[in-house]
């Protein structure tokens, strides 16, 4: 079932409704430090800034305690809670290693790499559909220490402009390749990377902009995901893999790829049919890596309040 007003539009969600958190002020400053000091003396300072941000953020926390109790299956306590936040600092603290080329720093280890390489390899782009699960950033560390691969972000022109004020924040000569969406031009600048062997990355499990929304059973309850995304694969009919950088502690990250539909023959049915079918996939594997490292889930808002 698909929930959207008379106008086939859902409004804003919840998290583009909630106050941003911190400034960029802060995050030039802890930027600064981390790289003066490096990872292992400043990481400390995450402890105190974790222990604040749980102890203030009421909202976020009621959610963040409700989302955890669905995915641990279990009545979330204030070490779930901190672990959460924590799992999140890390990943913001480590984004400025990765954006200043330190990916030296860290243990990533990756898993399904070698059927996305097969597809690079024969000069073909690809779709990858990730979330607000673990940190994104990681893939475009690893995308800059091998000059081969070719990464651009698909995302809202609001979206981009937060990201690129918070990468200039880290390191003002970062360039982000970014594919505005909601632009009349945007099927076809997206078309265009795929067409050039570009791995084109979405975090796909929030609307950026006005999408419908579908309701998808995920983690023991109705969630809605918006249909945008899956209707642009059913389009395209590119590759489609899903993509998690997972925090796993210290200086470790787990990379997953998992294809979810390759286009290699033309899919039978209407593209509606064929989008669903492949959100199906998405949340499947969602939900998989949501059982399998839960203090990486970062929607700090009630998730399955959409529709």
């Amino acid at each position: 079932m698909t929930s959207t007003p008379d106008d086939g539009k859902t409004p804003p969600p919840e998290w583009q409704r909630q106050e941003e958190r911190g400034s960029l002020f802060w995050l030039r400053l802890m930027s600064r430090l981390s790289l003066l000091f490096g990872r292992r003396l400043s990481r400390p300072l995450l402890y105190g800034i974790v222990l604040y941000f749980v102890l203030a953020a009421s909202e976020a926390r009621k959610a963040a305690r409700a989302n955890l109790t669905r995915i641990l299956g279990r009545r979330a306590r204030w070490p779930d809670l901190y672990r959460n936040v924590f799992a999140f600092a890390s990943t913001i603290h480590d984004r400025t290693y990765l954006l200043n080329d330190r990916s030296d720093l860290f243990d990533i280890r990756t898993a399904g790499a070698e059927t996305l390489h097969a597809v690079h390899a024969t000069g073909k782009g690809c779709l990858l559909f990730g979330a607000h699960l673990g940190s994104f950033e990681i893939l475009r560390g690893i995308a800059r220490d091998h000059g081969g691969l070719n990464v651009a972000a698909a995302m809202y022109p609001e979206n981009a402009r937060r990201l690129n004020d918070t990468l200039a924040a880290i390191n003002p000569d970062v360039i982000l390749d970014v594919i505005a969406l909601g632009q009349f031009d945007a099927m076809l600048a997206i078309h265009q990377r795929l067409e050039e062997g570009a791995m084109v990355g979405v975090l796909a499990d929030r609307a950026s902009g006005q999408d419908k929304y579908i309701a998808m059973p995920f983690l023991g309850a109705t969630a809605g995901f918006p249909s945008g995304p899956f209707r642009m694969a059913a389009m395209l009919r590119q590759p489609v893999f899903f993509m998690s950088g997972l925090y796993r502690g210290g200086n470790r990250y787990d990379i997953r790829f998992e294809l979810l539909e390759d286009f290699a023959e033309p899919p039978a049915g209407r593209r509606e049919d064929i989008a669903r079918a492949l959100l199906e996939k998405y949340v499947a594997a969602l939900e998989r890596h949501c059982r399998s490292a839960p203090y990486n889930w970062f929607n700090f808002y009630d998730f399955w309040n959409t529709i």
